[in-house]
């Protein structure tokens, strides 16, 4: 959602009658005392609660209520409810309109030892459910078998000559391209030292400055198409996702953000787009599915349905709204203010409109996905064609 902030101490496993019980109960609390929100504010929403968290994408229990809070409180709009909106770039900054780069950061030791797969991809003993290998083959993939799921962002643009509040792009606008031949740039494994258990969000932007130093973009135009995708290990609970009122599946943000947990990041790089990207099946080791474990494929082969669907919900987002706000997001006043191109399609069900669907990467496999907003068809697009 637009922009879930604080923290907790330990995380400590709950069991599965429990958490659900408090998950349903928290999230009926944050709706009864929701007097310091705004009147228009979702009590249900992750990115009411929290100034950061950029494109959250919410649990799905989390989403189902925020979608029904959302059906009573409807707003009538000059454009339709979900329609996106320029927000003016911030440091010059709306979209990623070049190829990107995306670097996966694979944060602390609780990786455990790396080894290499068959498909020449970083692996770790510490990754019971192979996580690591999807991610590196999904941003390898992404751009090739003539996909055409990333090709909604071809319609996203910016530049001197988009106008704030502008609704579609000019011509001569600075459009996102079509990322013809995957978009993996790099891969590190930070064993410096643990990951913390509960890492904040300034620490997550930290690390992605850090890694921008690793792989030697030190310059703001070497960074003004790089994405730092911050992955903690299995057992870990970043920015306190597994929250049973405020849970989460994964976030987008850079490092001028002033409201991260500590201020904003320092860097002497440039600007750094960045995500927390939690190891989300732990979910499961609550007997849940918040996070979309078999979401589209069953058994075994929808472990990482949820993962690799975040992680490509968050991409998308950071294309289009690379510095948040300054990119494509709803500016309505409906109940979808503050929802970037991504949140408005989330956790569609498969074989609705717009649901989520595998999606063929040709010789790198094939992955769960969800659909994006697109304004030019005034709906969730799990296909698109290529405009730019």
């Amino acid at each position: 959602m637009g922009h879930p902030r604080k923290r907790g101490a330990s995380h400590k496993l709950l069991t599965a009658a429990a958490s659900l019980t408090l998950l349903t109960g928290g999230l009926l609390a944050a709706a009864q005392s929701s007097a310091t929100a705004a009147p228009s504010a979702n009590p249900y929403s992750p990115s009411y609660q929290h100034a950061y968290r950029h494109g959250a994408i919410p649990t799905i229990d989390g989403n189902t209520k925020i979608k029904g809070w959302a059906k009573t409180h409807a707003a009538a709009t000059a454009t339709g409810s979900e329609t996106l909106s320029f927000g003016g770039g911030i440091d010059g900054i709306g979209v990623n309109s070049g190829h990107a780069k995306v670097y996966l950061v694979f944060y602390g030791t609780q990786w455990g030892t790396k080894s290499t797969d068959a498909n020449g991809n970083a692996a770790f003993t510490g990754d019971p459910d192979h996580a690591a290998s999807a991610a590196q083959q999904m941003f390898k993939g992404i751009g090739t078998n003539n996909e055409t799921w990333s090709a909604d962002l071809t319609q996203w643009c910016d530049g001197p000559n988009v106008t704030t509040g502008a609704t579609s792009c000019p011509s001569n606008a600075n459009f996102i391209p079509y990322q013809s031949g995957g978009v993996l740039s790099g891969v590190w494994y930070d064993n410096s030292a643990k990951s913390p258990s509960q890492a904040t969000g300034h620490q997550l932007g930290v690390e992605a400055v850090n890694a921008a130093a690793h792989f030697g973009n030190t310059t703001a135009a070497s960074n003004r198409n790089a994405y730092y995708v911050i992955l903690s290990p299995h057992g870990t609970n970043p920015d306190d996702y597994q929250n049973l009122n405020t849970g989460f599946c994964a976030w987008h943000d850079w490092n001028g953000d002033t409201t991260l947990t500590g201020g904003a990041v320092t860097s002497n790089y440039g600007d750094i787009a960045f995500s927390n990207q939690p190891y989300n099946m732990d979910f499961k080791y609550l007997g849940q599915s918040e996070c979309g474990i078999d979401f589209v494929n069953s058994g075994s082969a929808g472990t990482l349905d949820g993962y690799t669907m975040t992680l490509g919900h968050e991409w998308h987002e950071m294309m289009s709204d690379m510095n948040p706000a300054g990119g494509w997001t709803n500016n309505t006043g409906s109940s979808y203010q503050g929802q970037e191109n991504s949140d408005e399609c989330a956790w569609l069900a498969p074989g609705t409109s717009g649901g989520a669907a595998n999606i063929s990467f040709g010789s790198y496999g094939t992955y769960a996905e969800q659909a994006s907003w697109s304004n030019d068809t005034n709906n969730c697009a799990i296909s698109h064609a290529i405009l730019h």
